[in-house]
């Protein structure tokens, strides 16, 4: 069955797509959250990350739906207590950081990761690196669409990824 919500999917825009459309309307953002879990029924997690910013709204509303504490990956520089930072280089070539809480994942805690849009794969990598370095485990990644590419096809291997969008292609 197709996804309707994901014609709102802005697809004009250069090298990125812009998903805040499907956001703004309340009917296809409760439908996309409960796809999204549909997705990751078979998974087992009790803790549920979304990376800074658009990562948020899908963490955060996927947290609440399911009952379970959300952990919000920063960009790097924004938390004013004790972080664990990772480096990475984006999609574009920049420098950039993520950073959570020191005390932020108990260890042996099952997380499941939530991102908008997965390019490289960079940013997902920093993620996971600082969950791990808490000793967090990842239960699975959920997002709209992961590019193809050689670190993306390196996760599919590793974690459980969910995505909605190529059904509507």
């Amino acid at each position: 069955m197709a996804r309707e919500y994901l014609r709102l999917i802005d697809t004009s825009g250069v090298g990125r797509y812009d998903v805040t459309p499907i956001f703004a309307n309340a009917a296809a953002f409760g439908a996309l959250l409960d796809d999204l879990l549909a997705a990751c029924a078979d998974l087992e997690f009790n803790l549920v990350a979304g990376i800074d910013a658009l990562g948020f709204i899908l963490g955060a509303g996927l947290a609440a739906r399911t009952g379970k504490g959300f952990l919000p990956v920063r960009k790097g520089g924004k938390l004013s207590v004790p972080v664990d930072r990772m480096a990475f280089v984006d999609y574009t070539g920049g420098h950039k950081s993520l950073e959570i809480r020191r005390d932020a994942i108990t260890p042996g805690q099952r997380v499941l990761l939530a991102d908008e849009w997965i390019e490289t794969g960079a940013q997902i990598a920093a993620a996971i690196a600082l969950i791990a370095r808490q000793g967090g485990v990842i239960a699975g990644v959920v997002t709209l669409h992961m590019d193809d590419g050689e670190r993306t096809g390196d996760m599919t291997q590793r974690y459980p990824i969910r995505q909605l969008w190529p059904e509507a292609e």
